[in-house]
């Protein structure tokens, strides 16, 4: 019994129809609001500076956390990408970042070492990207994979998202 994946990479690794361009529409949607809850630190941290007193390194190390979280995450979320596909680690990725969005949210942002825990744990989010890049390229034939990632990257609009 051959899987829809076998099949998939039988004929080449790509789908044919629409059904791309609804996953790559549904993928730069879902890398948006995880890079809009990964930065979600930074705008805020000159806040948090002035409500808890921080000084101007602990303000650096709560923006630094969930970016070097994400860029370090990325190398064992990318591995797990390999071995279970983007098809299943995407939105583990994505609903995994809702637990820390909710904790700031809600009672993370009363103390240093609470935005700290919360920040570690937003990282998550920031390993989306190398979960997208190789789940959008097995839709799309080697000379559309350019553009298709391309559109795809559109998501780190997120960041800008998060500073308005």
């Amino acid at each position: 019994m051959t899987t829809t994946r076998s099949r998939r990479r039988e004929a080449g690794g790509q789908a044919a129809g629409r059904r791309p361009y609804v996953m790559l529409g549904m993928a730069t949607v879902g890398f948006a609001l995880t890079f809009w809850a990964w930065a979600l630190l930074s705008p805020l941290g000159a806040h948090f500076k002035q409500v808890l007193g921080l000084t101007s390194f602990q303000q650096a190390l709560l923006v630094a956390v969930p970016v070097i979280v994400g860029a370090l995450g990325r190398i064992p979320v990318g591995a797990l990408t390999d071995r279970y596909g983007g098809r299943i680690m995407f939105p583990v990725v994505s609903f995994a970042t809702i637990v820390p969005v909710l904790f700031l949210g809600l009672a993370g942002y009363r103390s240093l070492t609470m935005l700290l825990v919360g920040g570690f744990f937003l990282g998550l989010a920031g390993t989306s990207f190398a979960v997208g890049v190789p789940f959008v390229s097995a839709w799309f034939p080697a000379e559309r994979r350019g553009t298709a990632i391309g559109v795809f990257g559109m998501g780190m609009g997120g960041t800008a998202i998060s500073a308005l």
